[in-house]
């Protein structure tokens, strides 16, 4: 399994809109062939960062969804409310309490 970390800064007046955006295309990312689990995190004290995570069955599932059509609406959608390049990065878990 492979997750799939993404930090993402946005300017203050665009916060609303990604949040409305993201609660469009949860279930699509969700729902994708290989996505097993997504969440949307928000940082407690700087409220306009915010990081995805999301699990995936395969590297080449997660690829498939980064070349696919709903990847390349969402980021064309979200790419021009950054106030910061994003960060992104493809773990292996390694150890999961519960």
């Amino acid at each position: 399994m492979l997750v799939r970390i993404v930090k993402m800064s946005f300017a203050e007046e665009n916060i609303e809109t990604f949040l409305a955006n993201f609660e469009k295309v949860k279930l699509k990312i969700r729902g994708f062939n290989g996505c097993q689990y997504l969440e949307l995190y928000r940082d407690k004290h700087n409220t306009n960062i915010f990081f995805t995570y999301s699990y995936w069955n395969t590297e080449n599932d997660l690829n498939n969804y980064r070349h696919s059509n709903l990847f390349k609406d969402v980021w064309a959608e979200t790419k021009p409310m950054f106030n910061a390049k994003p960060e992104a990065w493809s773990v292996d878990k390694v150890v999961s309490l519960q």
